[in-house]
């Protein structure tokens, strides 16, 4: 392999071994003798357990072990943690929702954990479950957002009066944005849901525990997004072991969009079996299980009013949101919706802007992070009511916008949010999106699709994202005098190409070939703490590893010097080796590292501020007037990144995320039956994923401009196609179908049934 410079769109080292069957996900590991665990769940959003009778499952063939509840309370297992604390507008904290590993006296959504059986088969196991007798007690569920914090609805915890587990503001003094109301020419208001999604990465969740009978000491195996995320509340708060008494290992990880960053009851529940048992025991979920376990994504009702003056200027922005947090509180959920306050500014000067954020506890599958956690709803929130405000004013969607853009001459600018964007051309990048798009000949292809007998739209959305910020993250960087090198980092890439970032990056810095690198990741007995979440991979992990490069040339200077005779202030580093400056006499780093036993620098990258990428989406459509069937004609993009460290990876990252934001824009849809609390949309027979026919060829382009908080320049970019598709298609959407019906907003997803259906009512 050879050298790699920052800006060369390199292919995935990952790859090889993937498409080769040699990489190992946590189905792929093997243990000897290893025992099969199946989890037997609630049929019921809603019940109390009267009685638990396993007699006869622990007497069928194979069965090792039938754990409940009283199993778990007896042995002291703790409750999965939520660990984002919330005072509330009146000075109170949230109210708690104590979430065991296996269900005890109640169950609070289908799906929810009530028995473990492990067997020495998985079959046996399965079949075993199936002689535990449990009589429920129906109790009434509460599923829909809004209508379960509505006078007479079910609870779903007794103790949380109207469903209602917190309740904060964010941004300016509501009487301020009160005010800048009552003084507006013009008000703008809207009522949209951001519907509930399911994340249905590749490699669905998955356990496999060992145990040590000499040490006491367990390993664990299992997809994650920084294996220490979730050690240290599996042993602190679960299974109270101590933390030296666990090892968690992450391998490859097939996908994960947020999902695999939390903990869920299997994975103690896999470790606290193997410990009971002495035997290794593996569970791995399947596609079903996934779809009433895995924490699920998004699911807001928003109300949201803008204020502008006579001349069409943003005064202030209103938005009541009430966001569904599921039947428990999981690890980040009361973080989500808050986290979305920080971006309602969106790339507009709004001077004043107030947030009302209300979680809601349902009887429902629980909510948390979902690509761009937050701040897809609040842009999709943003660039709904601007695409609305400009059809009520009579302006062009893109003349509304420019006339309320944060300028580059404004940078920094410091949004009533909290959010301080550093850079930034918003008008530049929605000019180049607008040309790309063909925008000025739009027209032209309306009328032609209507002689067609078809409803063309063309809808854009800008977006700023809010990357890398909060907390710092640690890599190690070792220089083996035989030869190699080794990049140590608690992050963990599941998908974006961490490992070929790292070695291109390393290999510009230090000068070697990328063979000559490895990158280690996934241990926590090895590894620094440290996780992948929230596009801040380059921006924290990046920087870091560059900068422990940097220690590592220092650190060698002075044994360079001795070995070549000469002074250190005369010794430089370049292209794999120390030289005297303005000879040919030089020693490679591999020499120097032999002189000194090895080289090793460990470097915490603390980041200073957030990062800021933005860009601008324009989706071009086709709606059929008799069927409701959608077709994406044209779809061009535009995105400020600040610095493309790997082109072609970048671009991966924002294909994936706008089929996502697609998916999300026209066909997925988490739905559950109001009266049963049942998931509807249980398999891929009732939630519709987007194929590759439901998508275009995407028209790609970049307009960076280097972030001024990190020494890359990076802004984070993994989320930012699913932050910009949704409100573009949108967008789209009630564009085509205006002309014809004056609807001036559909909820997502727009369905080929909800537009069919919409379309006969006018």
């Amino acid at each position: 392999m050879s050298k790699f410079a920052l800006g060369q769109s390199v292919t995935r080292i990952e790859d090889a071994a993937l498409v080769q069957g040699t990489g190992r996900y946590t189905d792929d590991f093997e243990l000897p003798g290893a025992a099969h665990a199946y989890i037997l769940r609630s049929p019921h959003a809603h019940a109390n357990i009267v009685r638990i009778d396993t007699a006869g499952a622990r007497r069928a063939p194979g069965v090792l072990a039938v754990l409940t509840g009283a199993d778990a309370a007896a042995d002291g297992l703790g409750d999965i943690p939520c660990i984002i604390p919330v005072t509330n507008l009146d000075g109170t904290p949230r109210a708690d929702t104590p979430r065991p590993v296996l269900a005890g006296k109640r169950v609070r959504h289908v799906g929810d954990p009530v028995a473990l059986v492990v067997a020495e088969t998985l079959a046996q196991a399965r079949d075993a479950a199936e002689l535990v007798e449990i009589e429920y007690e129906p109790l009434p569920a509460a599923v829909d957002t809004r209508g379960a914090t509505q006078a007479g609805a079910p609870r779903a915890w007794e103790h949380i009066e109207n469903n209602l587990c917190f309740d904060v503001g964010g941004g300016k003094s509501k009487a301020a944005v009160d005010a800048a109301f009552l003084g507006a020419a013009h008000v703008t208001r809207i009522e949209l849901i951001n519907n509930r999604v399911i994340a249905n990465p590749i490699e669905p969740r998955a356990a496999l525990a060992d145990f040590d009978s000499v040490s006491g000491r367990s390993t664990l195996y299992t997809p994650s997004q920084g294996p220490h995320f979730i050690h240290g509340q599996l042993t602190e708060a679960v299974l109270k072991i101590g933390k030296e008494q666990l090892r968690v290992i992450s391998g490859k990880v097939g996908g994960a969009f947020g999902m695999k960053i939390f903990l869920h009851p299997e994975q103690p529940l896999v470790v606290w079996a193997s410990r009971r048992l002495k035997r290794a025991v593996r569970w791995t979920g399947d596609r079903g299980e996934g779809f009433v376990s895995d924490v699920q994504g998004r699911d807001n009702f928003s109300i949201a009013e803008l204020a502008l003056d006579a001349d069409g200027h943003f005064l202030a922005l209103r938005v009541t949101t009430w966001a569904n947090m599921g039947a428990y509180l999981s690890n980040y959920a009361p973080y989500i919706p808050q986290g979305a306050v920080s971006v309602l500014s969106g790339v507009y000067r709004i001077p004043a802007i107030y947030a009302n954020i209300r979680g809601v506890v349902t009887n429902t599958v629980p909510v948390d992070a979902y690509r761009g956690a937050g701040r897809p709803e609040a842009i999709y929130l943003v660039e709904r009511i601007v695409d609305v405000a400009a059809r009520e004013l009579g302006l062009a969607p893109d003349e509304l916008r420019r006339r309320n853009f944060i300028k580059p001459a404004d940078m920094p600018y410091q949004t009533p949010v909290e959010s301080r964007y550093d850079s930034g051309d918003f008008a530049a990048v929605m000019a180049r999106a607008m040309e790309k798009a063909d925008w000025a000949g739009f027209a032209a292809r309306r009328d032609e699709a209507r002689r067609r007998g078809k409803l063309r739209g063309i809808g854009m959305a800008m977006y700023i994202e809010r990357c890398g910020g909060s907390f710092g993250d640690t890599v190690i960087l070792k220089v083996d005098p035989e030869g190699s090198v080794t990049l140590i980092s608690g992050m963990q890439d599941n998908g974006q190409g961490h490992v070929t970032t790292f070695v291109q990056l390393l290999s510009d810095k230090l000068g070697l070939d990328a063979s000559h690198i490895r990158v280690v990741q996934g241990d926590t007995d090895v590894v620094p703490s440290g996780f992948t979440g929230g596009s801040r991979f380059l921006a924290i992990g990046g920087v870091a590893a560059m900068s422990a490069a940097d220690e590592v040339i220092a650190q060698g200077k002075n044994a360079a010097a001795g070995l070549l005779e000469a002074a250190a202030a005369d010794v430089e580093y370049g292209d794999g080796e120390y030289r005297i400056a303005g000879t040919d006499r030089a020693v490679s780093l591999f020499e120097v590292a032999r002189a000194t036993q090895g080289l090793q620098a460990t470097h915490t990258r603390t980041p200073e501020a957030f990062t800021y990428p933005n860009g601008c989406h324009i989706c071009e459509l086709e709606v059929d007037a008799d069927t409701g069937v959608v077709r994406i004609a044209r779809y061009s993009i535009v995105d400020d990144f600040g610095r493309a460290i790997n082109p072609l990876l970048l671009e991966g990252q924002v294909h994936g995320g706008t089929v996502q934001g697609i998916g999300q824009a026209l066909l997925e849809l988490g739905l559950y039956d109001a009266e049963s609390g049942q998931l509807l949309t249980g398999s891929f027979m009732d939630y519709a994923m987007p194929r590759a026919d439901d998508v275009p060829a995407f028209d790609c382009g970049f307009h960076h401009i280097p972030c001024a908080s990190n020494p890359l320049g990076v802004k984070g970019a993994g989320e930012a196609g699913a932050v910009g598709a949704p409100p573009a298609v949108i967008n789209a959407v009630v564009d085509a179908l205006y002309a014809l019906t004056g609807m001036k907003h559909i909820d997502m997803p727009a369905t080929h049934e909800k537009l069919w259906r919409a379309l006969r009512a006018f």
